[in-house]
């Protein structure tokens, strides 16, 4: 199939305007592991509005986002092959509790890594509070189109992924997620594909049950960096960019490791079931 290249990179993107309140913002805290020990109160004000309440920041990669538009046949892609390659944020505003947002995502480079290998598309939107007119945070995300290479567009350069130490980590977090963790999220992350909630879909995907979603796992592992660099400080996490390199199952453990430099932490997640990594090449700016 060919890649319309003019044409995605001049895709007409609409704003989409999105309002969320209170209970979605807690949802989906409570959907990337935030309340898991009832006793920790520094987890509660995540969940629970009659404290000082903060919003997860990972929240704002589900906000206002533009749909299943590579569907369309004028894009030329093949989006059953389209994987979620890697996802950045950077927090520009705390996300108010309650609020009405915008955003139009843009296309921003599309490269051509070959015939048989695929193509990178890169997409960028800023998310901003209807009310106040402030810009909250800006959203990239990179699709990797597996049946879309050889299409005679530019292949490069290509941005390299951000190097993790070769040592051993400075700080672990563990989140067990739950068995129904992939239901909860597509409620919290709007993200109805079946593959994560039907066990028939899952299989003929080649899975043995249905998987977790990806963003689901990157806010796993933005919980365990607010946790462990930030003490539960959401305001001190300013960014946060990764690569995606495996999916996880609903049940599993995820163990995010951390190395500290300054303001800058790189970090990767593993399954521990499964030893297994499934988020790597992270990248989080934290404010002192």
């Amino acid at each position: 199939m060919a890649l319309n290249y003019d044409t995605i990179m001049n895709w007409p993107f609409e704003e989409v305007e999105q309002s969320y309140a209170v209970k979605d913002s807690i949802l989906y805290a409570l959907s990337v592991g935030f309340g898991h020990d009832p006793m920790d109160t520094h987890q509660l004000r995540f969940v629970f509005e009659e404290t000082d309440f903060q919003v997860t920041p990972t929240m704002a990669v589900v906000l206002s986002r533009p749909g299943f538009w590579s569907r369309d046949p004028k894009t030329g892609l093949d989006w059953k092959k389209i994987l979620h390659g890697e996802q950045g944020m950077t927090i520009h505003k705390p996300l108010p509790p309650s609020a009405t947002v915008v955003a139009k995502t843009r296309i921003t480079q599309i490269l051509d890594k070959g015939e048989g290998k695929g193509a990178l598309l890169f997409t960028e939107r800023d998310l901003v509070d209807k009310s106040t007119g402030d810009k909250l945070a800006t959203l990239t995300a990179t699709s990797f189109a597996r049946g879309n290479g050889g299409f005679g567009g530019p292949g490069g350069p290509q941005p390299e992924p951000h190097p993790i130490p070769d040592r051993e980590p400075d700080q672990v977090c563990d989140f067990p997620t739950l068995s129904q963790s992939a239901l909860l999220y597509r409620l919290a992350g709007a993200d109805p594909n079946p593959l994560h909630a039907n066990p028939e879909v899952a299989t003929a995907a080649g899975f043995k049950m249905p998987i977790l979603h990806g963003l689901c796992t990157y806010g796993v592992a933005g919980h365990a960096l607010i946790k462990a660099c930030c003490n539960y400080d959401a305001t001190r996490l300013r960014s946060m960019n990764l690569r995606f390199s495996s999916p996880v199952y609903p049940g599993e453990t995820i163990r995010t490791e951390m190395w500290k430099e300054d303001s800058l932490v790189s970090f990767r997640a593993r399954v521990l079931q499964r030893d297994i990594v499934v988020l790597n090449n992270g990248r989080a700016e934290i404010a002192a």
